[in-house]
């Protein structure tokens, strides 16, 4: 995520963003598309780079990336924790947070016990948000990671983990609160 400038003397006349393992994506200097580069192959015009993130910024950015992974992933309630073969909604959480050394317990009502309180117009990328479901009744049965722009990356039902609006249909009629687990 870091911007790495290119050119001669002080003065840039190209970047490129550092995507880890010695390559960086920038536009390309004769089509119109984004290319890959090592980094290595341009260390001879190399000035310097500019962290843009946080440290914390950053680690909502991966723990979406991560998120991302399990795409697809079947749910099934109830799914073993440890395995990614299958996931329910805390149990994927949970292996998401684990990635970066954040524990959560393994169940929804106990991770909306976690960290803080966040409402609803304050929510920032890798909040818990948490629903109720056909059969928590009023009780919290259901958490997703909030991505942004009113979405959340979940697994529930048909598709698996997947991409959904906390702001429509079921999801915005059974919202119960958010939780910030990222100090």
């Amino acid at each position: 995520g870091d911007v790495l400038f290119f050119g001669s003397g002080s003065k840039p006349t190209f970047a490129g963003i550092y995507v880890g393992q010695g390559k960086m994506v920038m536009a390309s200097q004769s089509k119109d598309e984004v290319v890959t580069r090592n980094v290595s192959e341009l260390k001879g015009s190399f000035i310097g780079g500019r962290s843009i993130l946080s440290a914390k910024d950053r680690l909502k950015a991966e723990l979406i990336l991560t998120a991302q992974k399990y795409l697809g992933t079947p749910y099934v309630f109830g799914a073993k924790y440890g395995q990614t073969k299958t996931m329910d909604c805390s149990s994927f959480t949970k292996t998401v947070f684990a990635t970066y050394g954040i524990t959560l317990p393994r169940v929804s009502r106990d991770q909306a016990k976690e960290g803080s309180f966040v409402s609803k117009s304050n929510l920032q990328t890798g909040d818990l948000v948490f629903f109720t479901t056909p059969d928590s009744g009023k009780n919290i049965g259901h958490v997703g990671i909030y991505v942004g722009n009113g979405m959340m990356i979940h697994t529930y039902g048909e598709g698996g983990v997947k991409f959904t609006s906390i702001n429509k249909e079921w999801w915005a009629d059974h919202y119960v609160t958010a939780r910030r687990v990222i100090k």
